[in-house]
């Protein structure tokens, strides 16, 4: 199961910056999804991680926030072709 966070991250982060600065494996992140900048200019990112890296991570409030819920996002009612 993968969760959304939030971590603190120097301006410009990757994804190797992002795993290397909250030692996290490959295969604890969406690597598809990547490091998305919510507020770059306050080193705001979100992350996709498993749920136990977001619970492991919770042991470094100050670097992260979350875990968020992630949704599968889906169209509702049948589609414009099925009408």
């Amino acid at each position: 199961m993968m969760v959304l966070i939030t971590v603190r991250l120097p301006r410009g982060a990757t994804l190797d910056m992002a795993l290397r600065e909250l030692r996290l494996k490959k295969e604890e992140v969406d690597v598809g999804y990547g490091v998305v900048a919510i507020d770059p200019d306050h080193g705001l990112y979100g992350l996709r991680v498993s749920a136990m890296a977001a619970h492991r991570l919770t042991a470094t409030p100050e670097a992260m926030d979350g875990p968020w819920a992630d949704p599968k996002i889906e169209p509702m009612g049948p589609s414009r072709k099925d009408r």
